[in-house]
């Protein structure tokens, strides 16, 4: 019986699952925001989550059980450093999934997940998207 094992299997057997999640954490980690299935997000927030939370740890117990998952050093070093930094006074609740809708080719619902309080938002504030009335040529005068 399966009682209290919660786990989206995505059509795929258990190594390739855990090869999959460990490849999404490794690029959210990296580029702090990634597109991907409303599904596989959800398990992504999982997993990524509790790598967030062995980076807050600080020891090296912690930076091993992680390096099993994640054998890029470079992101380890990331989540070591940077983002345990970031979130050192968060609780939990590292990341955020934004509904994009559905794919064209197959209607697959799309979700962005994203880490919170991410240092490249890549988004532009709303002040400069909007063109300036000074900006427009016109001039009433």
């Amino acid at each position: 019986m399966r009682h209290g094992k919660r786990l989206a299997k995505l059509g795929r057997r258990s190594s390739h699952r855990k090869a999959t999640l460990a490849n999404m954490v490794a690029s959210l980690l990296d580029h702090e925001l990634i597109q991907t299935t409303d599904v596989r997000a959800k398990e992504l927030r999982r997993t990524t989550e509790s790598m967030i939370t062995f980076g807050k740890r600080q020891d090296l117990h912690a930076r091993r059980q992680v390096l099993r998952s994640i054998p890029n050093k470079r992101i380890v070093d990331k989540l070591f450093g940077e983002l345990a930094e970031r979130y050192k006074g968060r609780n939990g609740g590292y990341t955020r999934i934004v509904k994009l809708g559905p794919r064209r080719g197959d209607g697959a619902l799309i979700s962005c997940i994203e880490l919170v309080d991410r240092s490249g938002s890549g988004k532009a504030p709303k002040a400069e998207s909007s063109p300036r009335a000074s900006d427009t040529g016109d001039t009433d005068s």
